[in-house]
């Protein structure tokens, strides 16, 4: 049964139960990050956007940016808890972005994500991401699925440092000023009751994705899909994005 919603400027989609298994995230990205994360802060603390994230860090702990045991102890003690931290997420992406890069990663997509979001792409429908990962991990994630480069589908990308938490109104008002678009021809995907209803309150249009197999808690009221193909969507007539 498919599900219609309004014609749209762009389509904007989480991540991780959306996109992506939310397994692939915990089992395999976390525990890569949180092994490489003492010799990565050994090894580039002196790279620019390092060293900005060990000193939010530090600043955090009220510790000295040299304290790295204390610091990497604290990224560690985040990863474990999984504490949406920017500098945790800045220092992820990075080190995700490297696993890729050697072959050591590779990202995880349901199968239905990469045919509906070419034929999305083809229909004109700009495709935005916003995830609580660094825009700088989602790209990786993207640019190496299994089927191929999906990243260049992707026009915009927004994580917490560029719109704000996800589960906050204010937030999807800011992606809407920066995409240039009208609320109710935006459309927000994701497996989150709290991030659909603070969407919708900022006049979204949202669906659920409840995916097989995964964790949801999808918001009450909303369209609900199981695959991006059940899903009918048109451009808006005159894209504002």
């Amino acid at each position: 049964m498919k599900v219609h919603v309004e014609p749209v400027s762009a389509i904007v989609m989480d991540i991780e139960g959306t996109t992506s298994s939310a397994r692939h995230v915990y089992e395999v990205l976390f525990p890569y990050a949180r092994a490489a994360m003492a010799t990565w802060v050994e090894q580039h603390g002196d790279e620019p956007v390092t060293r900005k994230a060990i000193a939010e860090v530090a600043e955090q702990l009220g510790v000295e940016s040299t304290d790295t045991a204390a610091i990497v102890a604290q990224l560690v003690q985040w990863i474990d808890d999984d504490v949406k931290a920017a500098p945790l997420k800045t220092l992820q992406g990075l080190i995700w972005q490297e696993g890729y890069s050697r072959g050591e990663l590779t990202s995880h997509m349901f199968d239905d994500v990469p045919p509906t979001l070419r034929t999305w792409h083809i229909a004109g429908i700009p495709l935005v991401i916003y995830s609580s990962g660094s825009v700088a991990a989602q790209k990786a994630l993207f640019a190496h699925a299994p089927d191929g480069d999906l990243d260049s589908l992707i026009g915009a990308n927004f994580d917490i440092t560029t719109a704000g938490p996800k589960r906050e109104r204010d937030s999807y008002t800011r992606i809407a000023q920066a995409l240039n678009a009208k609320p109710e021809q935006l459309l927000f995907l994701s497996d989150i009751q709290a991030e659909l209803d603070a969407a919708r309150a900022a006049g979204w249009q949202v669906v659920g994705v409840l995916r097989e197999g995964e964790t949801q808690a999808t918001a009450s009221g909303a369209p609900l899909i199981s695959s991006f193909t059940e899903l009918e969507v048109l451009p808006a007539s005159e894209p504002d994005c």
